[in-house]
Protein backbone atom coordinates (compact mmCIF):
# COMPACT_ATOMS: atom_id res chain seq x y z
CA UNK A 1 0.00 0.00 0.00
CA UNK A 2 1.25 3.47 -0.91
CA UNK A 3 0.40 6.21 1.60
CA UNK A 4 1.00 9.92 1.03
CA UNK A 5 1.16 12.26 4.04
CA UNK A 6 0.96 16.03 3.57
CA UNK A 7 2.53 17.89 6.47
CA UNK A 8 4.76 14.90 7.26
CA UNK A 9 7.43 17.10 8.86
CA UNK A 10 4.93 18.52 11.35
CA UNK A 11 3.91 17.32 14.78
CA UNK A 12 1.07 14.92 13.93
CA UNK A 13 2.51 14.09 10.50
CA UNK A 14 5.78 12.80 11.92
CA UNK A 15 3.99 10.64 14.50
CA UNK A 16 1.67 9.30 11.78
CA UNK A 17 4.69 8.38 9.65
CA UNK A 18 6.23 6.49 12.58
CA UNK A 19 2.97 4.64 13.18
CA UNK A 20 2.60 3.65 9.50
CA UNK A 21 6.20 2.48 9.26
CA UNK A 22 5.49 0.09 12.14
CA UNK A 23 2.68 -1.55 10.13
CA UNK A 24 3.21 -4.23 7.50
CA UNK A 25 3.33 -3.65 3.75
CA UNK A 26 3.00 0.16 3.79
CA UNK A 27 5.29 2.44 1.80
CA UNK A 28 5.25 5.99 3.13
CA UNK A 29 5.61 9.10 0.97
CA UNK A 30 5.76 12.59 2.43
CA UNK A 31 5.34 16.10 1.05
CA UNK A 32 7.56 18.90 2.28
CA UNK A 33 8.33 22.50 1.28
CA UNK A 34 11.83 23.83 0.72
CA UNK A 35 11.75 25.63 4.05
CA UNK A 36 10.25 22.75 6.06
CA UNK A 37 12.11 21.91 9.26
CA UNK A 38 13.18 18.27 9.26
CA UNK A 39 14.01 17.58 12.90
CA UNK A 40 10.70 15.79 13.58
CA UNK A 41 11.50 13.07 11.03
CA UNK A 42 15.26 12.94 11.57
CA UNK A 43 15.18 9.36 12.80
CA UNK A 44 12.96 7.99 10.01
CA UNK A 45 13.64 10.06 6.88
CA UNK A 46 15.74 7.27 5.31
CA UNK A 47 12.63 5.05 5.44
CA UNK A 48 10.35 7.59 3.71
CA UNK A 49 10.22 8.86 0.13
CA UNK A 50 10.17 12.64 0.46
CA UNK A 51 8.78 14.85 -2.31
CA UNK A 52 9.05 18.64 -2.44
CA UNK A 53 5.77 20.38 -3.23
CA UNK A 54 3.88 23.58 -2.45
CA UNK A 55 0.28 22.39 -2.21
CA UNK A 56 -0.95 25.87 -3.12
CA UNK A 57 0.42 25.19 -6.63
CA UNK A 58 -1.98 22.91 -8.52
CA UNK A 59 0.54 21.76 -11.12
CA UNK A 60 3.09 20.80 -8.46
CA UNK A 61 0.40 18.97 -6.48
CA UNK A 62 -0.81 17.13 -9.59
CA UNK A 63 2.71 16.00 -10.51
CA UNK A 64 3.43 14.62 -7.02
CA UNK A 65 0.16 12.68 -6.83
CA UNK A 66 0.69 11.44 -10.41
CA UNK A 67 4.14 10.15 -9.42
CA UNK A 68 2.98 8.40 -6.24
CA UNK A 69 -0.52 7.22 -7.24
CA UNK A 70 -1.35 6.72 -3.55
CA UNK A 71 -3.91 4.35 -2.10
CA UNK A 72 -4.36 6.61 0.95
CA UNK A 73 -3.78 10.34 1.38
CA UNK A 74 -3.60 11.83 4.86
CA UNK A 75 -4.01 15.58 4.40
CA UNK A 76 -2.49 17.15 7.51
CA UNK A 77 -0.64 20.14 6.03
CA UNK A 78 -2.10 23.46 7.17
CA UNK A 79 -1.48 26.75 8.87
CA UNK A 80 -2.54 25.23 12.18
CA UNK A 81 -1.63 27.80 14.86
CA UNK A 82 -4.84 29.54 15.95
CA UNK A 83 -3.25 32.84 17.19
CA UNK A 84 -1.37 33.19 13.88
CA UNK A 85 -4.70 33.11 12.06
CA UNK A 86 -5.60 36.40 13.74
CA UNK A 87 -2.37 37.97 12.48
CA UNK A 88 -2.56 36.46 9.00
CA UNK A 89 -6.20 35.55 8.32
CA UNK A 90 -5.91 35.76 4.54
CA UNK A 91 -2.86 33.49 4.40
CA UNK A 92 -4.56 31.00 6.73
CA UNK A 93 -7.70 30.82 4.61
CA UNK A 94 -5.90 30.68 1.25
CA UNK A 95 -3.33 28.10 2.39
CA UNK A 96 -5.76 25.75 4.09
CA UNK A 97 -8.55 25.87 1.51
CA UNK A 98 -6.53 26.04 -1.72
CA UNK A 99 -4.20 23.20 -0.72
CA UNK A 100 -7.11 20.85 -0.12
CA UNK A 101 -8.92 21.75 -3.34
CA UNK A 102 -5.71 21.14 -5.29
CA UNK A 103 -5.39 17.66 -3.78
CA UNK A 104 -9.02 16.80 -4.57
CA UNK A 105 -8.77 18.14 -8.12
CA UNK A 106 -5.49 16.32 -8.79
CA UNK A 107 -6.94 13.01 -7.58
CA UNK A 108 -10.02 13.60 -9.75
CA UNK A 109 -8.00 14.57 -12.83
CA UNK A 110 -5.85 11.45 -12.46
CA UNK A 111 -8.88 9.19 -12.14
CA UNK A 112 -7.74 7.70 -8.81
CA UNK A 113 -11.23 6.64 -7.83
CA UNK A 114 -10.11 4.18 -5.13
CA UNK A 115 -7.77 6.64 -3.39
CA UNK A 116 -9.14 7.24 0.11
CA UNK A 117 -8.51 10.75 1.45
CA UNK A 118 -8.42 11.80 5.08
CA UNK A 119 -9.20 15.45 5.86
CA UNK A 120 -7.75 16.39 9.24
CA UNK A 121 -10.25 18.80 10.75
CA UNK A 122 -10.30 20.36 14.19
CA UNK A 123 -12.50 20.85 17.23
CA UNK A 124 -11.99 24.59 16.58
CA UNK A 125 -14.71 24.16 13.96
CA UNK A 126 -17.29 23.91 16.76
CA UNK A 127 -16.25 27.27 18.20
CA UNK A 128 -19.00 28.74 20.35
CA UNK A 129 -20.35 25.77 22.28
CA UNK A 130 -23.04 26.18 24.92
CA UNK A 131 -22.90 24.18 28.19
CA UNK A 132 -26.01 22.16 27.26
CA UNK A 133 -24.26 21.03 24.03
CA UNK A 134 -21.48 19.06 25.70
CA UNK A 135 -20.04 16.57 25.21
CA UNK A 136 -19.88 17.72 21.60
CA UNK A 137 -21.22 15.34 18.99
CA UNK A 138 -20.46 15.51 15.26
CA UNK A 139 -23.99 16.87 14.74
CA UNK A 140 -23.31 19.97 16.85
CA UNK A 141 -23.60 23.35 15.01
CA UNK A 142 -20.32 24.76 13.70
CA UNK A 143 -19.79 28.29 15.07
CA UNK A 144 -16.04 28.96 14.57
CA UNK A 145 -14.50 31.80 16.58
CA UNK A 146 -11.19 32.25 14.73
CA UNK A 147 -10.05 32.56 11.11
CA UNK A 148 -8.35 29.19 11.60
CA UNK A 149 -11.65 27.66 12.71
CA UNK A 150 -13.38 29.10 9.63
CA UNK A 151 -10.67 27.63 7.36
CA UNK A 152 -11.13 24.18 8.92
CA UNK A 153 -14.93 24.38 8.50
CA UNK A 154 -14.32 25.15 4.83
CA UNK A 155 -11.96 22.17 4.51
CA UNK A 156 -14.47 19.93 6.28
CA UNK A 157 -17.40 20.95 4.09
CA UNK A 158 -15.34 20.74 0.91
CA UNK A 159 -14.58 17.14 1.84
CA UNK A 160 -18.30 16.48 2.21
CA UNK A 161 -19.10 18.30 -1.05
CA UNK A 162 -16.54 16.35 -3.09
CA UNK A 163 -17.86 13.09 -1.65
CA UNK A 164 -21.43 14.03 -2.55
CA UNK A 165 -20.62 15.52 -5.95
CA UNK A 166 -18.03 13.04 -7.21
CA UNK A 167 -18.38 10.05 -4.86
CA UNK A 168 -14.73 10.42 -3.81
CA UNK A 169 -13.97 8.25 -0.73
CA UNK A 170 -13.21 11.15 1.61
CA UNK A 171 -13.37 10.79 5.38
CA UNK A 172 -13.18 13.75 7.75
CA UNK A 173 -12.07 13.89 11.35
CA UNK A 174 -12.32 16.59 13.98
CA UNK A 175 -9.47 16.04 16.38
CA UNK A 176 -9.70 17.81 19.71
CA UNK A 177 -6.55 19.11 21.43
CA UNK A 178 -3.66 16.67 21.13
CA UNK A 179 -0.19 16.90 22.52
CA UNK A 180 2.93 14.89 23.26
CA UNK A 181 6.61 14.80 22.32
CA UNK A 182 7.58 17.17 19.47
CA UNK A 183 4.61 19.48 20.01
CA UNK A 184 5.53 22.97 18.82
CA UNK A 185 6.44 25.37 21.59
CA UNK A 186 3.75 27.88 20.54
CA UNK A 187 1.05 25.44 21.69
CA UNK A 188 -0.08 25.68 25.30
CA UNK A 189 1.02 22.35 26.82
CA UNK A 190 4.39 22.43 25.10
CA UNK A 191 4.93 26.08 25.92
CA UNK A 192 4.30 25.41 29.61
CA UNK A 193 6.57 22.33 29.51
CA UNK A 194 9.40 24.25 27.86
CA UNK A 195 9.14 27.09 30.40
CA UNK A 196 9.24 24.56 33.26
CA UNK A 197 12.32 22.81 31.87
CA UNK A 198 14.09 26.15 31.35
CA UNK A 199 13.39 26.94 35.00
CA UNK A 200 14.61 23.47 36.06
CA UNK A 201 17.87 24.12 34.22
CA UNK A 202 18.21 27.67 35.62
CA UNK A 203 17.84 29.17 32.16
CA UNK A 204 15.14 31.60 33.30
CA UNK A 205 13.62 33.07 36.44
CA UNK A 206 11.09 30.80 38.23
CA UNK A 207 8.09 32.53 36.62
CA UNK A 208 5.70 30.89 34.14
CA UNK A 209 3.76 33.20 31.85
CA UNK A 210 0.25 32.11 30.86
CA UNK A 211 -2.82 33.20 28.93
CA UNK A 212 -6.41 32.18 29.67
CA UNK A 213 -6.30 29.42 32.31
CA UNK A 214 -10.07 29.03 32.56
CA UNK A 215 -10.69 27.57 29.09
CA UNK A 216 -11.63 23.88 29.16
CA UNK A 217 -10.08 21.52 26.62
CA UNK A 218 -10.25 17.81 25.77
CA UNK A 219 -6.69 16.42 25.42
CA UNK A 220 -5.56 13.23 23.70
CA UNK A 221 -2.04 11.91 23.14
CA UNK A 222 -0.91 12.54 19.54
CA UNK A 223 0.12 8.88 19.25
CA UNK A 224 -3.47 7.86 19.94
CA UNK A 225 -4.78 10.49 17.52
CA UNK A 226 -2.71 9.31 14.53
CA UNK A 227 -3.75 5.72 15.23
CA UNK A 228 -7.32 7.02 15.01
CA UNK A 229 -6.55 8.71 11.69
CA UNK A 230 -5.37 5.42 10.23
CA UNK A 231 -8.20 3.32 11.63
CA UNK A 232 -10.90 5.69 10.44
CA UNK A 233 -9.46 6.07 6.93
CA UNK A 234 -9.06 2.31 6.60
CA UNK A 235 -12.39 1.24 8.10
CA UNK A 236 -14.58 4.35 8.38
CA UNK A 237 -17.46 5.29 6.10
CA UNK A 238 -16.70 7.74 3.24
CA UNK A 239 -18.61 11.00 3.53
CA UNK A 240 -18.76 10.77 7.32
CA UNK A 241 -17.05 12.90 9.97
CA UNK A 242 -15.63 11.54 13.24
CA UNK A 243 -14.57 13.24 16.45
CA UNK A 244 -11.21 12.07 17.83
CA UNK A 245 -11.08 12.94 21.50
CA UNK A 246 -10.79 11.58 25.01
CA UNK A 247 -14.20 12.75 26.21
CA UNK A 248 -12.67 14.37 29.30
CA UNK A 249 -12.23 18.11 29.83
CA UNK A 250 -9.39 19.83 31.68
CA UNK A 251 -9.15 23.49 32.58
CA UNK A 252 -5.86 24.85 31.26
CA UNK A 253 -5.12 25.66 34.89
CA UNK A 254 -5.39 21.93 35.74
CA UNK A 255 -3.01 21.06 32.90
CA UNK A 256 -0.47 23.52 34.28
CA UNK A 257 -0.87 22.05 37.77
CA UNK A 258 -0.31 18.53 36.41
CA UNK A 259 2.86 19.63 34.65
CA UNK A 260 4.11 21.39 37.78
CA UNK A 261 3.45 18.25 39.84
CA UNK A 262 5.85 16.41 37.47
CA UNK A 263 8.44 19.18 37.60
CA UNK A 264 11.58 19.60 39.68
CA UNK A 265 11.13 23.25 40.58
CA UNK A 266 8.89 25.79 42.33
CA UNK A 267 7.43 28.56 40.18
CA UNK A 268 5.28 31.67 40.21
CA UNK A 269 2.48 31.92 37.65
CA UNK A 270 1.81 35.26 35.90
CA UNK A 271 -0.71 36.13 33.20
CA UNK A 272 0.70 37.70 30.03
CA UNK A 273 -1.87 39.90 28.18
CA UNK A 274 -0.08 39.10 24.92
CA UNK A 275 -1.19 35.48 25.28
CA UNK A 276 -4.91 36.34 25.33
CA UNK A 277 -6.93 36.01 22.10
CA UNK A 278 -9.54 38.47 20.71
CA UNK A 279 -12.13 35.74 21.28
CA UNK A 280 -11.50 32.35 22.81
CA UNK A 281 -13.41 29.09 22.74
CA UNK A 282 -14.20 28.50 26.41
CA UNK A 283 -15.41 24.91 26.33
CA UNK A 284 -14.38 22.05 24.03
CA UNK A 285 -15.13 18.55 25.31
CA UNK A 286 -15.93 15.92 22.72
CA UNK A 287 -18.04 12.78 22.40
CA UNK A 288 -16.12 9.91 20.76
CA UNK A 289 -19.04 7.46 20.62
CA UNK A 290 -19.21 7.44 16.81
CA UNK A 291 -15.57 6.51 16.17
CA UNK A 292 -15.64 3.95 18.98
CA UNK A 293 -18.68 2.20 17.49
CA UNK A 294 -17.54 2.44 13.87
CA UNK A 295 -13.88 1.40 14.01
CA UNK A 296 -13.23 0.44 17.64
CA UNK A 297 -10.83 3.29 18.39
CA UNK A 298 -10.37 4.60 21.91
CA UNK A 299 -7.55 6.55 23.61
CA UNK A 300 -5.03 4.35 25.40
CA UNK A 301 -2.26 6.61 26.72
CA UNK A 302 -2.96 8.30 30.10
CA UNK A 303 -2.75 12.11 30.06
CA UNK A 304 -0.16 12.10 32.85
CA UNK A 305 2.08 9.89 30.68
CA UNK A 306 1.65 12.28 27.76
CA UNK A 307 2.69 15.27 29.88
CA UNK A 308 5.62 13.38 31.40
CA UNK A 309 6.85 12.43 27.91
CA UNK A 310 6.46 16.05 26.80
CA UNK A 311 8.59 17.28 29.71
CA UNK A 312 11.22 14.64 28.93
CA UNK A 313 11.25 15.75 25.30
CA UNK A 314 12.15 19.29 26.36
CA UNK A 315 14.66 18.06 28.95
CA UNK A 316 16.63 16.43 26.12
CA UNK A 317 16.38 19.43 23.80
CA UNK A 318 17.25 22.23 26.21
Amino acid sequence: MKVLITGITGFAGSHLAEFLLAQKNIKVFGIYRWRSRMENIEGIKDKITMLECDLRDFTATYEVIKKVKPDFIFHLAAQSFVPMSWIAPNETLVTNITSEVNIFEAVRALGLKECRIHVAGSSEEYGMVYPNETPIKETNPLRPLSPYGVSKVAQDLLGYQYFMSYKMPIIRTRAFNHTGPRRGEVFVTSNFAKQIVEIEKKRRKPIIYVGNLEAIRDFTDVRDVVRGYYMVLRDGNPGEVYNICSGKGYKIKEVLELLLSLAKCDVEVKQDPQRLRPSDVELLVGDNTKIRKTVGWKPEIPFETTLSDLLDYWRVRI
